[in-house]
């Protein structure tokens, strides 16, 4: 009988020797992606200081800081109607911690073409 051969191609069982770089050193080394990494942990940093001021059953998502407004994403109407009063709390939290957010706009996800919580 002969031999088959290799079930794969030989270059396949090469090792690249380029050095392993994880998710977060990739994202720090692109400037691009670094300012996008820089907002994205703002925002969620943001979310932990209001989020005990939110009742638990509200589903809330941090949005992006566009010109010192942050958006908070949640999860239906009646929890944004509820987020929308409680705006001055959450906005004086933010101040009291030093973030430079001037406003906080609140939208519905899933709607305008949001994202689904």
């Amino acid at each position: 009988m002969a031999a088959l051969g290799p079930k794969h191609p030989s270059h396949m069982n090469r090792r690249s020797t380029t050095p392993a770089v994880s998710l977060d050193q990739a994202l720090r080394q692109s400037p691009a992606l670094a300012g996008l990494l820089d907002q994205l942990e703002q925002s969620s940093a943001m979310l932990r200081q209001v989020r005990p001021l939110i009742p638990a059953g509200i589903e809330v998502q941090a949005g992006p800081v566009q010109d010192g407004q942050w958006c908070l994403l949640v999860g239906n109407s009646a929890g944004a109607a509820k987020v929308r009063q409680l705006l001055p709390a959450l906005l004086s939290s933010l101040k009291s911690a030093g973030w430079p957010a001037q406003g906080i706009r609140v939208k519905v996800a899933g709607s305008s073409g949001g994202r689904r919580l």
